[in-house]
């Protein structure tokens, strides 16, 4: 039972540095440009008004960063694999409409150049799958009663 515990932490723990690292890797991408540019890819996927389009642009990096930190760290794992699990659950969505319609813009995730494709969709599906698997590992490490044995082993 404790090698059990002790590979669901090592899961855990190569998913939330994963998904950390790209998330503040995509951070990162949009930080360095004007804002202006993430903008027009939030645009091309033609769902919101200009004034929502502008907060998305300016305040997702941040989001991203912020999260993507706290995965690294460990801080606050259940409400951060939670949140990166919600956001890619939204990105993949967007992503798959975009594509069924047949629309060749850039997924809006690592740069201009990344236009969306069954590649890009299997990536950004394989981050959300990923995601929900640490969102499992996190909540369960918490609620996971302890077993008589784990009582009697301390």
């Amino acid at each position: 039972m404790a090698s059990s515990s002790k590979v669901s932490r090592a899961i855990a723990l190569v998913l939330r540095l994963v998904l950390g690292v790209v998330f503040v890797y995509a951070a990162w991408t949009k930080l360095r440009t004007p804002w202006e540019l993430f903008a027009m890819e939030v645009d091309a996927y033609q769902l919101l008004p200009i004034k929502a389009v502008e907060l998305v642009a300016r305040a997702l990096p941040w989001f991203e960063l912020v999260v993507g930190l706290l995965l690294i760290a460990g801080f606050w794992l259940r409400t951060a694999s939670t949140a990166i699990a919600l956001v890619l659950a939204g990105f993949f969505t967007l992503m798959v409409r975009a594509y069924v319609k047949g629309m060749e813009i850039p997924c809006g995730c690592f740069g201009a150049n990344d236009i969306i494709s069954w590649k890009t969709l299997l990536r950004d599906g394989s981050l959300l799958a990923a995601a929900v698997v640490l969102v499992v590992l996190s909540f369960r490490a918490r609620w996971k009663a302890p077993s008589a044995s784990s009582l009697q082993d301390a």
